[in-house]
C-alpha cells in the first residue's frame, strides 16, 4: 500500500478548505436573509401597531365627543327638571 504523496495532500487540504469556504458562505447567506426576513417582519408589526394606535386615539375622541355631548343634554334636562319642580311646588 502506497500512502499518501504531498501532492495527495494539497489536493484533500485544497478540498477541505473550499468545502469550507462554500459552508460558510451559505451558512452567511442563510442568517443575513433570515435577518432580513425577520427585520421586514418586524416593520410590518411596528406599522400594524401604529394604525391600531392612531385607530384606539379616533375611537377616544369619538368617545370624548359623545360623552360631552351627553353632558350638554343632561345638563339641559336637568335645568327643565329643575324649572318642573318649581312649577309643581308652586302649583300645590
Amino acid at each position: 500500500m502506497r500512502g499518501m504523496s504531498e501532492h495527495d495532500w494539497t489536493e484533500v487540504v485544497g478540498a477541505i478548505g473550499i468545502f469550507a469556504l462554500l459552508v460558510s458562505v451559505i451558512t452567511v447567506t442563510i442568517v443575513q436573509v433570515a435577518k432580513t426576513r425577520r427585520a421586514r417582519v418586524a416593520g410590518a408589526r411596528e406599522e400594524e401597531y401604529r394604525q391600531l394606535a392612531r385607530n384606539a386615539v379616533e375611537a377616544q375622541e369619538s368617545a370624548a365627543r359623545v360623552l360631552a355631548a351627553l353632558d350638554a343634554r343632561l345638563g339641559g334636562m336637568e335645568t327643565r327638571l329643575v324649572s318642573l319642580e318649581r312649577v309643581l311646588k308652586d302649583v300645590d
